[in-house]
């Protein structure tokens, strides 16, 4: 079982509904939860690079600072594929 901790920035208030959308995201995946960070990316990255979690679960992408390092970009347009680019069983 993987270990997580849900990072709710501290200017976020109130952190609540970030809290409920990151522990249903958590008990999806059957992730042990560690903890709650309210503090800065730097802190919670340390805990990543420190081996002490597997996962980070945030509540929104825009809670992200955009100079974070590691510096992760998804490539993929928002929109879902149509029927023609899915991939066919078998």
């Amino acid at each position: 079982m993987e270990i997580a901790v849900i990072w709710i920035p501290a200017d976020i208030e109130p952190s609540e509904p970030a809290v409920t959308v990151c522990l249903t995201h958590l008990r999806r995946h059957s992730y042990r939860l560690k903890g709650i960070i309210r503090d800065s990316w730097e802190t919670v990255e340390q805990t990543m690079v420190d081996g002490e979690v597997d996962v980070i679960v945030i509540a929104d992408l825009a809670h992200l600072p955009p100079d974070r390092s590691p510096r992760i970009e998804v490539a993929a347009t928002p929109t879902a594929p149509t029927d023609e680019d899915r991939p066919v069983p078998g």
